[in-house]
């Protein structure tokens, strides 16, 4: 029956999605909604972009494990990059009318920078949007008592997200993210009170979590342990500013004032509702003490699917898993649109560069479909990686690669392309060089890279210039800088 229940949730969503399609009559409609999605709209697009598998079933894991020490890097500095993103970013790109992250990358230092982001970029959505059909696999698994292996869920995952996100490509992932996560607010929430009721009170559950250490967020007082946690810290922090996904709903807002209040919020609200998965999973070591200490043991992301199945009524587990679905089936379209957009804008067009507008629609939507597919395998060849780990994994390449070229772009006139391309350059190698070697032992790998890009980027640029700007870009975003 709940199985059943969940089918027609999927149907449901796909049809609105589908309805939602009629609205995409170009590539700017696909991309960007045509830049008419109101505050509300982008507030809830921004949330429902990172509260995903990982929210609800890899930061409670860790929560037990380790603490608010072992979130920092999420819900923490997932919430601040929305927030800095609406701060100090969503203006200045909003003004620009672009249509992806990566034309600005183009405008303001040439065609090899925008080339060399858009890899950069598209390359960190894959284990991101992996874990999302991780986790779709997972449910469907779980749902059917293991008559749905997680390879075939995966498949149903992503079948039932591309039905919608291929033809309605923004329009649908924005329609979609607001009616899911009103269910997703309602569903969780109501699901923590119960939870809280079986558990003998919330006061019980924060009892808990406080005699387990489990509030401790601080890293211990040496130089290794600081630097570590500093590292996770800005991860996706700094690491997601210069994605596309975050570009689109920036782009999409019908105002600038809805670009940059609405990242603000769906980033403080974020951080916020993440709350809620953590006190359900430190309920269930209450609620069914010793099966919970053998699921953190084997698979801590088990913990709350089973909590709910066993020990919850019928209605309640409804709850849960609508309220699952949604913030898996909203990250992921938003996921699978953002690197397919940033395929055929920045790549595939420099191929076909007198194509029509309906030929770019259609070559995006063959994107979304060989993008789907290209995930789905690489989330089946990947299964026993943690879902947190996939994620935090994918945002250290822009981090290293991508942040400094974006932000000085933005605030230092002096950047220049070469500037750029070292920093490129210096932050990758170094990056790879310290994930090779015992060195990232030592120093955190992320850290290493972006102190290395920031070094390339202001040599780069006050060194002799080896390398010509592409000055007339640079002319064309003056006035919007």
């Amino acid at each position: 029956m709940l199985l059943t229940l969940v089918i027609v949730y999927l149907l449901i969503t796909i049809a609105i999605g589908l309805m939602a399609a009629k609205r995409v009559q170009n590539s700017a409609d696909f991309a960007i909604a045509g830049r008419h999605l109101p505050l509300a709209m982008i507030v809830t697009t921004t949330f429902a972009t990172w509260f995903g598998s990982e929210t609800v079933l890899g930061i409670p894991a860790k929560f037990v494990n380790g603490g608010l020490h072992g979130v920092v890097e999420d819900p923490f500095g997932a919430g601040f990059c929305l927030i800095f993103v609406g701060l100090f970013f969503a203006g200045k790109l909003y003004r620009m009318t672009l249509l992806t992250i990566s034309d600005y990358f183009r405008e303001r230092y040439g065609r090899v920078v925008e080339v060399v982001c858009s890899i950069i970029i598209m390359v960190s959505y894959l284990g991101w949007v992996s874990a999302q059909v991780t986790a779709l696999g997972l449910v469907f698994n779980l749902l059917s008592n293991g008559v749905v292996s997680m390879e075939m869920g995966m498949v149903i995952g992503v079948v039932s997200i591309l039905a919608y996100t291929l033809f309605g490509g923004m329009w649908s992932v924005a329609i979609t993210d607001f009616i899911q996560m009103i269910i997703l607010v309602i569903g969780l929430s109501i699901l923590a009170v119960f939870a809280a009721g079986q558990a003998g009170g919330a006061d019980k559950v924060i009892a808990l979590a406080i005699s387990q250490d489990m509030f401790k967020f601080w890293p211990e007082p040496s130089m290794k342990d600081i630097l570590f946690f500093f590292a996770s810290a800005i991860t996706i922090m700094l690491g997601s500013i210069p994605q596309q996904d975050v570009f689109q709903r920036v782009m999409s807002a019908n105002s600038i004032k809805a670009a940059t209040y609405g990242p603000v919020i769906g980033g403080v609200c974020y951080i916020l509702f993440a709350f809620v998965p953590m006190f359900l999973v430190v309920s269930a070591m209450l609620i069914m003490p010793e099966q919970a200490a053998a699921l953190m043991a084997d698979d801590p992301q088990k913990v709350l699917p089973i909590l709910v199945m066993t020990q919850m009524p019928f209605v309640m587990q409804v709850l849960f898993f609508g309220a699952l679905l949604s913030a898996i089936k909203s990250c992921a379209s938003a996921t699978l649109l953002a690197p397919s957009v940033t395929f055929t804008e920045n790549i595939w067009r420099q191929f076909h560069p007198h194509q029509t507008d309906q030929q770019e629609l259609r070559a995006m939507r063959v994107t979304v479909l060989l993008f789907s597919l290209l995930v789905l395998g690489y989330a089946i060849r990947m299964q026993g990686t943690s879902i947190y780990e996939m994620v935090s994994g994918a945002y250290q390449v822009p981090l290293v690669g991508v942040f400094v070229p974006l932000t000085f772009g933005l605030y230092w006139k002096r950047a220049t392309t070469q500037g750029a391309i070292f920093a490129l350059s210096f932050g990758l190698l170094t990056w790879v060089l310290f994930l090779a070697t015992p060195a990232g032992d030592e120093f955190p790998a992320q850290l290493a890279g972006l102190l290395a890009s920031l070094t390339g980027m202001v040599v780069g640029s006050l060194g002799p210039q080896g390398i010509r700007n592409a000055h007339a870009g640079h002319h064309k975003l003056a006035g919007a800088i």
